[in-house]
């Protein structure tokens, strides 16, 4: 039960540092992450039978699809963790290091590009948005800042009994 408890909390605690970073970015430089209300309207119309979007933002609005989305992005966050203890071993809860962090955090980049991106009507990696580029790189950054969380985390879990 600890390590599901531990690793419940990594995936939350590294997806708030994703969080700060991107409050950060949106503070300080004006920089927009994702809308976690895009998210939870695609969630709502996969219940409907709709995966794909041209783009998601023309698509029916679906009631709670803010709250929703942000669910999913905590449940997201969480199911990361878990693949790195399923991949590393709850040894790297009691001793977290930081590459195996750092390869599931940009690992993840894998799910926007390919998968979250396209079924918004954003193309194979941000293609069909103005500034593929910078969309590509700012995903990048934020799933790094991701790894980093998990590895944080998991090092401040170390000091609980």
């Amino acid at each position: 039960m600890e390590i599901i408890l531990k690793t419940i909390l990594t995936g939350i605690g590294a997806t708030i540092i994703m969080d700060i970073w991107a409050w950060l970015l949106r503070k300080l430089f004006k920089v927009q992450g994702l809308n976690y209300a895009f998210l939870g309207r695609w969630i709502g119309h996969l219940f409907k039978g709709k995966f794909n979007h041209h783009p998601i933002m023309a698509s029916e609005p679906i009631p709670g699809e803010l709250a929703l989305g942000w669910m999913a992005h905590y449940g997201i966050g969480i199911t990361f963790s878990i693949l790195l203890v399923m991949l590393w071993g709850p040894e790297w809860l009691a001793s977290p290091q930081i590459l195996p962090a750092l390869i599931i955090g940009i690992g993840t980049t894998v799910a926007p590009f390919f998968l979250m991106q396209p079924a918004m009507g954003m193309g194979i990696a941000a293609a069909r948005t103005p500034k593929p580029a910078i969309a590509r790189l700012k995903s990048l950054m934020t799933h790094t800042i991701y790894g980093i969380g998990l590895y944080l985390a998991a090092q401040l879990l170390t000091f609980l009994p």
